[in-house]
């Protein structure tokens, strides 16, 4: 197995265990955050974030984006 392959077979690896943590977790705490738009994508977008698992939970209201723009 060439290195490309096996880099690639390690974050298959490592993408799995983030779904299971992120599965299992109860997302009792959540706060805005920006965030990218998409795992390919530079752009950023504002959504609810889990602070513990880090998974995209909902999306704000535009006066919840204001606010949170205006700190």
């Amino acid at each position: 197995m060439n290195k490309i392959a096996k880099l690639i077979e390690s974050r298959q690896k490592i993408d799995k265990k983030i779904e299971d943590i992120q599965k299992r977790c109860p997302h009792s705490n959540i706060s805005l955050k920006h965030t990218r738009e998409r795992l390919d994508s530079s752009s950023t977008i504002i959504r609810y974030i889990c602070d513990e698992c880090l998974l995209p939970i909902g999306y704000p209201s535009e006066k919840e984006i204001q606010n949170f723009l205006k700190k």
